[in-house]
């Protein structure tokens, strides 16, 4: 708690730092770099985020598998969980139901 904020709620933190940390923290664990943050929300607890990241490079590029990670994050912007989403390959396109 701060005197600044008596009720005890943490600082905002900007939308623009929470995708760092997210993207960041995932690299750190899983060994790779993202290639994007494709989605963040906030949520009662803090944020969750969606993480494309790149897990299998090929030639041509467009048949490399990239996967999606949804990153949950607390009020801070610490890593909380993670988990793989979906895996596809860089050429695909979503299809409507």
């Amino acid at each position: 708690m701060t005197s600044s904020d008596p009720a005890g709620r943490h600082p905002k933190i900007k939308a623009a730092s929470v995708m760092r940390s997210a993207a960041d923290q995932l690299a750190e664990l899983l060994g790779r770099p993202p290639e994007s943050v494709s989605a963040l929300t906030r949520t009662e607890d803090g944020w969750e985020a969606d993480v494309e990241v790149l897990e299998v490079e090929r030639i041509p590029d467009t048949t490399s598998v990239l996967a999606s990670y949804r990153v949950t994050l607390d009020e801070e912007g610490d890593l909380v969980e993670y988990r793989r989403t979906r895996r596809y390959t860089r050429g695909q396109i979503d299809r409507p139901n």
